[in-house]
């Protein structure tokens, strides 16, 4: 079937609140690279929303998850467990930076899973009920998790009161105002406002927005959570959901301030492209919750956790991690050439390859332009290119390529981005 007819059976039987606005379907892919169902070719600068690190269909990924499928697909872990999750729980205790001397994990499908259960073992663990956020933040769409969300439209605004019991502080943004000191004393302020530090069970952070602007949190500023943390009694979740697994040039984010969390949760690349997340933590709070109280009956396929297996040893034996790092370096010296020709970007940021600038009406205001953000990523799309928008205001290009894009593709990518600007500033 082609782009129209794939297009007139989506209008007619996949529900509005979960349609694609692409008008294109994905026939095949390979790496960066996305072929449609006419045959178009187009670069991916999107990676299936980060879940692609090690790029489409790489041949190691497909070789196990075929080799599994030759052995078992389902049995639900908790009825007749199997090897590739307890092989994969212990890598990813050994590769994730918790406190405590040993670490245990468990296995979802997805990242809100993987929040919603972090809320559920922090408050087993800690008796406590209260659970804080941050302005910005992204931690799913399930109704738990969109009460954690700090960005109204386009998820939360039909569907009425949120669960209760948690609160939100600002993020510090000095690009927007926002200090690492107002946003501490903002966070001093609710714990005498709105719930004292005794009925909080955890404080949720990402080390590196995603959704929220590809903002990223200053080190002290982790630190100093960490510190409150600890004098409170609190646990302390790091949502790597988008930023975790080589995204940022180190396999999470929350390494690059030497702050250790108390509670990780994981997903999106750790399987490049199968469905699974991840929670790891000190094994005292992990292992807080009765028999039974956690998992589900899909969590942790084999088929996927051998998928996240192949993975790791992918990272290891093709030095993703060091490739991330030069990626990153290639994307900010860019960016920031961007920067200094076109009037409307600003604000190139960067942890690794993760790496975002803004579009504003002019630097001196840093009045955010969505509308020329859109017009962006639709021009971009025209010309071959698959590229997202993010932020609170919706002016944030963010780039999620694959970090084993090849060079010749990359640059055509980044020539299609700037050749798009130009366009636009004209």
């Amino acid at each position: 079937m082609n782009n129209a007819e794939l297009q007139a059976l989506k209008e007619k039987y996949v529900a509005a609140g979960a349609a694609s606005p692409n008008d294109q379907f994905a026939d095949r892919a390979k790496n960066a690279e996305v072929w449609d169902a006419d045959g178009k070719r187009m670069i991916d600068f999107a990676g299936g929303i980060g879940v692609l690190n090690i790029g489409h269909r790489h041949p190691k990924i497909v070789d196990a998850v075929k080799a599994q499928l030759d052995k078992v697909m389902h049995t639900c872990q908790t009825v007749m467990p199997y090897a590739p999750y307890v092989q994969l729980a212990e890598k990813l205790c050994k590769v994730s930076p918790v406190t405590g001397d040993a670490a245990k994990a468990c296995m979802f499908n997805a990242g809100a899973e993987a929040l919603e259960n972090a809320v559920k073992i922090a408050r087993c663990a800690t008796g406590r009920h209260g659970v804080i956020c941050f302005d910005g933040g992204y931690h799913g769409r399930t109704l738990m998790t969109l009460a954690m969300t700090g960005k109204v439209l386009p998820y939360k605004h039909d569907f009425g009161p949120m669960p209760g019991g948690v609160f939100r502080a600002p993020f510090p943004i000095p690009y927007h105002g926002i200090t690492e000191e107002d946003a501490l004393d903002a966070l001093h302020m609710l714990f005498k406002t709105d719930i004292p530090t005794k009925d909080v069970a955890a404080i949720v952070v990402e080390a590196d927005q995603g959704e929220g602007g590809f903002y990223i949190a200053p080190p002290s500023f982790l630190q100093a959570l960490r510190k409150i943390c600890d004098d409170h009694g609190i646990a302390l979740i790091v949502d790597e959901v988008q930023s975790g697994f080589g995204r940022t040039g180190k396999m999470f984010a929350i390494e690059h301030s030497n702050v250790k969390p108390d509670i990780m949760t994981m997903a999106k690349s750790m399987a490049d492209g199968m469905p699974i997340s991840a929670v790891v933590g000190n094994a005292r709070m992990m292992d807080a919750s009765g028999p039974n109280s956690l998992g589900g009956t899909y969590s942790g396929s084999p088929l996927a956790c051998a998928s996240a297996l192949a993975v790791l040893e992918v990272f290891e034996e093709e030095d993703i991690l060091e490739k991330g790092g030069d990626l990153g370096n290639k994307l900010e010296k860019r960016f920031l050439q961007w920067q200094d020709k076109f009037k409307h970007v600003d604000n190139v940021r960067h942890l690794g390859p993760m790496a975002a600038f803004e579009l504003v009406t002019d630097k001196a205001s840093r009045n955010p332009e969505p509308e020329m953000t859109g017009a962006l990523v639709k021009k971009c799309k025209e010309k071959g290119l698959i590229l997202l928008n993010c932020g609170l205001w919706g002016n944030s290009i963010r780039v999620l390529m694959p970090i084993t894009i090849e060079d010749d593709v990359l640059e055509e990518g980044l020539a299609i981005m700037e050749e798009s600007l130009a366009e636009l500033e004209a």
